[in-house]
């Protein structure tokens, strides 16, 4: 396991205090410090609490607003997709400076070091492609990425992912107190959900990321929060028996495990375009659940990864397919 003990948020603070202006943040050091965590194999020390946080990707957006640090976020690149959050983080979100959203024809972020590091952050979080862990590591800027999305992870996914990397942030940033009152309102949401859901009926589903326009049918075995998700609903997941997180997959193969219920993922565009790639293959209309109309489109973060938004996806999964029984 590597180990990397990082202090340049130490300079950096000094640096942003000296030139002046009051705030009503923390001090950046104080009980609890130095913290290490461990992240995709490789520990990360924090000297002090992070006060300039660049955002790469929106996954621990709702982790940091539970938090009540958001407005440590100095700039952020990538898409947020308003669906994602309530008026509050939207109204945090928008006074974020926006560094890029442009992606490749892969969907993936297109953003270079130097941008990042002309930020001065003492912390990133999410990797991207072309801007890894180790090149900010070389010039002592620390990165932290969700777990699920480590390269070659192969943890199974659980709901309590989701409360383990609130403490984790609550550990980072020095809100400990914070993270406890969080998850202890997530957990009380999920035993709401689960006592009202019960099963459903014993019907099977399937996860499914059609590609619009044509192309592969992506699906999700156990090793995605698609399996935790759909047996949190009530669901079988039909694809429970592969190890895989995704996996390409055919209408043939679907048509032997023939769901009754599909959630179809997308990062953005329109919902009726993303059921329509997969509604219009050729043989899709033998498909259960397209025959009786239970098709749900979901974005993706709603189901991944591990994150007080997959909790919003299982409520949304949960009323859809309780409004079209």
């Amino acid at each position: 396991m590597k180990k990397i003990r990082l202090a340049a948020a130490s300079a950096v603070l000094l640096m942003v205090a000296g030139c002046g202006g009051g705030t009503d943040q923390p001090a950046a050091s104080g009980p609890g410090f130095p913290v290490t965590v461990t992240n995709c194999g490789v520990d990360v020390t924090f000297d002090a609490a992070p006060q300039r946080v660049v955002l790469l990707k929106s996954a621990a957006v709702p982790y940091l607003h539970a938090l009540g640090v958001m407005d440590r976020v100095t700039a952020r690149a990538g898409q947020y997709p308003k669906e994602y959050y309530d008026a509050a983080t939207l109204a945090e979100l928008d006074r974020i400076p926006l560094l890029t959203d442009k992606t490749d024809t892969s969907g993936h972020l297109q953003i270079s070091k130097e941008v990042v590091i002309s930020q001065q952050p003492d912390l990133v979080l999410g990797e991207v492609d072309n801007l890894s862990r180790d090149a900010l590591s070389a010039v002592d800027i620390p990165l932290l990425e969700e777990p699920a999305m480590c390269p070659d992870s192969t943890a199974v996914p659980s709901f309590d992912d989701i409360y383990r990397q609130l403490e984790t942030y609550g550990r980072v940033f020095g809100r400990e107190a914070e993270a406890g009152t969080a998850v202890a309102a997530l957990r009380e949401r999920m035993t709401k959900i689960q006592t009202e859901t019960g099963t459903s009926a014993g019907r099977s589903a399937a996860v499914l990321y059609p590609t619009v326009g044509g192309g592969t049918t992506y699906a999700y075995g156990t090793a995605s929060m698609a399996h935790p998700q759909l047996a949190a609903a009530g669901f079988r997941n039909v694809f429970g028996d592969v190890t895989d997180r995704v996996f390409e997959v055919t209408v043939e193969e679907l048509l032997g495990r023939n769901p009754d219920v599909l959630i179809l993922l997308h990062g953005d565009g329109d919902p009726a375009a993303v059921a329509q790639a997969l509604t219009a293959l050729p043989g899709a209309d033998k498909l259960n659940a397209v025959r009786d109309g239970q098709v749900m489109t979901q974005l993706f973060n709603f189901t991944e990864p591990p994150s007080p938004l997959a909790i919003d996806g299982l409520e949304r999964i949960v009323r859809h397919f309780e409004d079209h029984a």
